[in-house]
């Protein structure tokens, strides 16, 4: 899968990292990868308006996000290092990780906003609602199958994706397959979900 080779991309250069920042709490590094996304979000919605264009702010808010998706990639990593994983931190980070969808998502409102392009805005709420969907149909999937492993465009694709489209400022682009690929992802799993509740078999199991 993509997901698993941006994962061995990253690999060694994030022991590094790992071994860094291995003196603070995972649940800090959560925390600063969202508070990251935020300053990611306000370079988004700035690098825009009426009258005037900034790419260089929506490259400046694309490196941004990548440093938060790092922090991101470090709390577990961390977490294992140390031998702090627990229950709690695997939901802080899960939990985490939505608003940090979502507060992206609204700095590209915002720039659309103010560039009075509502089409932009439409195509926008709908990457927004696919990225959320492809992560809620996951996790109620698994609490009716054992596993729901299926999807094109999980969410490293999706982050990678709108780095590359802030970087190379073509963001509209990366809008449109996101919006496609993200709600085709959320059927795709939900079709899953059905043929393993059929297979599994149980009363009342499928309607």
């Amino acid at each position: 899968m993509v997901t698993e080779k941006i994962g061995e991309a990253f690999t060694r250069p994030l022991d590094g990292l790992v071994r860094a920042f291995a003196h603070l709490s995972p649940n800090v590094l959560t925390i600063i990868g969202l508070a990251l996304n935020g300053v990611a979000c306000a370079l988004f919605a700035l690098s825009g308006g009426k009258d005037y264009a900034r790419p260089d702010l929506l490259r400046l808010g694309g490196l941004v996000a990548l440093v938060a998706a790092i922090f991101d990639m470090l709390d577990g990593r961390v977490a294992r290092l140390r031998g702090r994983e627990s229950t709690f931190g695997a939901y802080l980070d899960s939990t985490m990780d939505r608003y940090s969808d979502m507060v992206l998502y609204m700095g590209l409102l915002v720039l659309y906003a103010r560039v009075d392009r509502t089409p932009l805005m439409v195509l926008c709420w709908v990457a927004a609602f696919g990225s959320f969907m492809t992560s809620y149909a996951r996790a109620r999937a698994e609490s009716l199958v054992p596993r729901c492993p299926v999807g094109m465009l999980e969410r490293p694709e999706r982050i990678v994706l709108i780095v590359a489209g802030a970087l190379t400022n073509h963001m509209i682009a990366v809008l449109w397959v996101i919006a496609v690929l993200a709600n085709l992802t959320a059927v795709q799993r939900v079709v899953f979900t059905l043929r393993e509740l059929r297979r599994i078999g149980g009363q009342g199991a499928v309607r």
